[in-house]
């Protein structure tokens, strides 16, 4: 009997600050599904987050069981452990059935000599070259190579290991999907490096579904793709001949795939990624978190009145805590404070212009990046307003809900997915 769950070939994370879009999440892969297009969902929410926020990891399959039900949804569904390390699984293990094991810190820490030289050896095979079908040219792998790639990924390969069997000692291995994620690395691995990688997770026994590797440019929260988009594509396409290629090699699922992570926004790059899965016949994981959160702004601001004013307020508050709100996103934002409006001019912003500079619009003249980007790691002060804010959301629930299916919907699913 299969050790693993197997995942559906298309899945889109969905991240929900607050757990009260749930309904609204689902209602886009609904309407997605009338159209024939089998995207599932996949609640997915950080331990970083339910720090922030208040909230325990059995929140989010409440949400996602409660949209199940009241939507009547017939299709699957998946709850993430986003980004957990050894030390934050325990919470997560009873809830989720996704688990997004996060190494990148480990990158870089040198394994045992005697582990590094069993990897060479096992892989010795792969020295020379590589004729990995559709590349244009093999991979050149020699020793030195090998060992340089075990030296900086081994360890954290086999501390995903550890988590992995440390979730499946205690849950059912069939009951749950593994994801390695290293994408928060400081290079794109290269296609000889992401094959070696895939051969050490394989040496470690897990049943990797998806892999998050790291790919040029910026991947910054909530607005689109900074780099070089022929370079990408060539990324792109070059992982997923590896991944062809090492199911075969090393006897990895069938159903491992790529994911992308902080996939919101990156509109520039879902043409590609659209076209590449469909030549490759692949499957596809892209992540999603935060834009929902800033639907619920852009969903206050359009109500005016008290919702308008408290979304300024949120703003006003959040810009006195600027560096306790960036640093932790440091890597994935790209924030000029000289380009954020100052909070009395918000104040007396219009509905229109408020929405105008955070919707996602770049041909909008009143869009603004920094504000977009400011606000999207600026979750936390909403919490802080506690039931106002939460009593908010559930007076403006048609307007807010109307923006989150929309977003995801039309801007996500149909760009990715149709």
């Amino acid at each position: 009997m299969q050790s693993f769950k197997s995942v559906e070939k298309y899945t889109l994370g969905m991240g929900d600050r607050f757990a009260r879009q749930g309904k609204a999440q689902l209602a886009a892969i609904a309407q997605a599904r009338t159209m024939g297009i089998g995207v599932t969902p996949v609640w997915n929410k950080s331990n970083r987050e339910h720090s922030l926020v208040g909230t325990e990891p059995a929140s989010v399959l409440a949400e996602a069981e409660a949209a199940v039900a009241a939507l009547e949804w017939a299709g699957g569904f998946h709850v993430d452990a986003d980004h957990i390390h050894l030390q934050t699984v325990d919470r997560f293990i009873a809830p989720s059935d996704f688990f997004t094991l996060d190494v990148a810190d480990y990158v870089g820490q040198r394994a045992t000599e005697e582990s590094i030289e069993g990897f060479i050896q096992e892989n010795w095979h792969l020295r020379g070259r590589v004729f990995i079908p559709g590349l244009d040219e093999p991979l050149a792998i020699d020793e030195q190579l090998l060992r340089a790639t075990a030296e900086k990924f081994l360890w954290a390969m086999e501390e995903a290991g550890r988590i992995y069997r440390y979730i499946a000692e205690r849950k059912e291995r069939n009951r749950f999907i593994t994801e390695v994620s290293v994408d928060e690395t400081d290079r794109p691995q290269t296609p000889a490096e992401l094959l070696l990688i895939l051969a050490m997770i394989a040496r470690e026994g897990i049943p990797v579904q998806t892999i998050a590797p790291k790919f040029t440019g910026r991947f910054n929260k909530g607005v689109d793709y900074v780099g070089d988009l022929a370079q990408f594509e060539k990324e792109f396409d070059e992982d997923l001949y590896v991944v062809a290629f090492a199911i075969r090699e090393f006897g990895l699922p069938e159903t491992l795939k790529l994911s992308v992570h902080s996939g919101s926004d990156k509109f520039s790059l879902y043409p590609i990624i659209r076209r590449l899965i469909r030549q490759h016949d692949a499957g596809l994981h892209v992540k999603t978190a935060g834009t929902t959160w800033l639907e619920e702004l852009i969903g206050l601001a359009e109500s005016g009145g008290e919702g308008l004013t408290l979304a300024a307020e949120i703003y006003a508050r959040a810009m006195t805590r600027f560096e306790e709100l960036v640093k932790p996103y440091a890597p994935v934002v790209d924030i000029d404070p000289a380009r954020l409006p100052i909070p009395g001019e918000v104040a007396r912003w219009s509905s229109a212009q408020f929405v105008g500079a955070l919707r996602h619009v770049p041909s909008c003249p009143e869009y603004n990046p920094h504000f977009r980007q400011f606000l999207h790691v600026s979750f936390k002060i909403a919490a802080e307003f506690g039931e106002a804010y939460t009593a908010a959301l559930a007076t403006n629930e048609a307007i807010i809900a109307r923006n989150v299916t929309g977003n995801l919907f039309s801007r996500h699913i149909l760009p990715l997915f149709s």
